[in-house]
């Protein structure tokens, strides 16, 4: 099979999805976001935040914890060792693929 398809198709498809890479992106970089600096952050409806932060939870790749604040409810998110390693492999599977592209005749 030719590697630069082969590189294409073995990219997570979790974190292939726009919304979701924004996100591992930006948890990457911190500790532990809230829900709402997330989001603002992100500039994303709470819908769309949440339906990603969900499929990412799922895939192990983000842990989700709610808590009081005093009386109010707050959810911080985090990136977990699962999505950090998740994360970075995806990072190299893109370079390898520029690194491909690089080596093609008249590139």
């Amino acid at each position: 099979m030719h590697a630069v398809k082969r590189l294409v198709e073995e990219l997570d498809p979790v974190l292939h999805e726009r919304g979701r890479l924004a996100i591992v992106s930006v948890l990457a970089a911190v500790p532990t976001l809230t829900f709402t600096e997330l989001r603002d952050t992100l500039e994303m409806t709470d819908g769309n935040l949440s339906v990603h932060l969900q499929k990412l939870e799922d895939k192990g790749y983000v842990a989700i914890d709610k808590q009081f604040v005093g009386k109010r409810p707050q959810t911080s998110c985090r990136l977990t060792q699962a999505g950090r390693t998740a994360f970075t492999h995806y990072l190299n599977h893109l370079e390898a693929l520029v690194e491909q592209g690089r080596s093609k005749p008249g590139a």
